[in-house]
């Protein structure tokens, strides 16, 4: 590349002797006009090339089943039972990180798949108005991408692709706008932190009890839960995740699950071709969560507390109600104010705080001396009001050591 445009700019400057300079700036234009045509060609074989490496490497690694559809960037399983992917494999490649292609919204229905898919109406129904606006009937789901588009930012192809009905699935609004979004952002962050390729296959859970899509001109079946999974071969680690189709009320932490796990619930294993149980059946979440790798920890498993007590994220959902509640977490972080308050943070340090123990310098006599050295790493309970304070802060004021106790994790914590 570097030979060409030096012999494109020698060839340039020879042939600018004697014109004028209106002249030597048109020829000047024009040059870059060829050479800009010429970059983009081999853009675009360069597009194409990663294209197909993608579909070479995940075919090299093993599909979860042997009927499958290929796409320009993903390879998809097709249920003509429940409309919709039995599963979708893609990767998530460092060049998002400079990605510049953004959604198409060009639904539409996969021409690969010979029975026919899903279509819009299986999803919601419109009308248009007098004025020439379109009015919207929702069945109560979003079209849920399982390989989202956002992954495929580097390929304009990839991206429109990724509208195909066979890779939408129903999805509750407070998931798919929610933290489904959030994991798949992660995701993309950790590629581009640690640039590396992700090995990424994403399914609903299907089954034959499963709920169809209401006025659904195709029989949509609901999914109960979705399932993603990831693969990173440099770093020799996995990683897969279990959600509920609801609005979810931890953090992404606590939704992993082992990749043998997802095997399990799902009955296809994800990467055939690849030996390496010590990476499917354990997590090293604190190599996906930078966080959790500096020191902060996961909500304690709210079904695992006792009745009436309240993990850190699902404090939040209590603040205002002027009730006593006992919020449970451990203390990550201790801060004295220039005016001699105290705040305990639990789970979560500064700035990614989501729940704060205030205590009044005034109320600390009635504290064991030294009270923010004693509990910093344990579990505790706090009983008291939950408020929303500025910048969204979410905290408890306790006055008093008889509002605190401790808390002991059980093992499977």
């Amino acid at each position: 590349m570097k030979a060409l445009l030096l012999i494109l700019f020698v060839s340039v400057t020879l042939s600018l002797t004697g014109q004028s300079i209106d002249e030597r700036l048109e020829t000047q234009l024009i040059e870059k006009n060829k050479i800009e045509s010429e970059l983009l060609v081999i853009d675009s074989k360069i597009e194409t090339l990663r294209l197909n490496k993608c579909i070479q490497d995940l075919k090299a690694l093993g599909l979860p089943s042997q009927d499958y559809i290929e796409h320009s960037a993903m390879i998809l399983s097709y249920s003509e039972q429940h409309e919709q992917a039995a599963w979708v494999s893609h990767m998530i490649i460092p060049e998002i990180a400079h990605g510049t292609q953004s959604r198409t919204n060009d639904f539409r229905v996969d021409p690969k798949v010979t029975t026919g898919t899903a279509v819009e109406e299986d999803y919601f129904l419109k009308y248009l108005d007098s004025d020439g606006e379109y009015e919207y009937d929702g069945y109560g789901y979003d079209r849920g991408h399982l390989a989202p588009s956002a992954d495929f930012s580097w390929s304009y192809e990839a991206i429109s692709q990724s509208y195909f009905y066979s890779n939408m699935s129903p999805q509750h609004e407070d998931l798919n706008q929610g933290i489904w979004a959030e994991l798949e952002a992660m995701l993309r962050d950790y590629v581009i932190l640690n640039n590396t390729p992700l090995y990424i296959v994403t399914l609903p859970l299907l089954h034959d009890k499963l709920p169809e899509q209401e006025r659904s001109v195709n029989g949509v079946s609901i999914p109960t839960r979705f399932v993603k999974v990831a693969l990173d071969l440099t770093n020799n680690q996995g990683i897969a995740f279990l959600m509920d189709n609801r609005k979810a009320d931890d953090l992404i932490p606590s939704y992993a699950i082992t990749i043998d796990k997802a095997e399990e619930l799902s009955g296809f294993d994800f990467f055939p071709n690849y030996k390496n149980e010590a990476v499917e059946n354990k997590i090293k979440k604190e190599s996906w969560f930078l966080a959790l790798a500096q020191g902060d920890v996961e909500a304690i498993y709210a079904p695992s507390l006792p009745r009436g007590h309240f993990n850190t994220t699902n404090a939040r959902g209590h603040a205002d109600t002027g009730k006593k509640v006992t919020v449970c977490g451990r203390i990550v972080g201790t801060h004295v104010t220039k005016n001699g308050n105290l705040w305990l943070n639990l789970d979560k340090k500064f700035p990614n705080t989501i729940f704060s123990i205030f205590i009044p310098k005034r109320d600390l006599f009635n504290f064991e001396k030294d009270i923010d050295q004693i509990v910093m790493n344990e579990d505790y309970c706090f009983t008291g009001k939950v408020d929303i304070g500025k910048r969204d802060r979410v905290s408890m004021t306790i006055k008093h050591e008889r509002h605190m106790k401790s808390y002991i994790r059980k093992a499977s914590e």
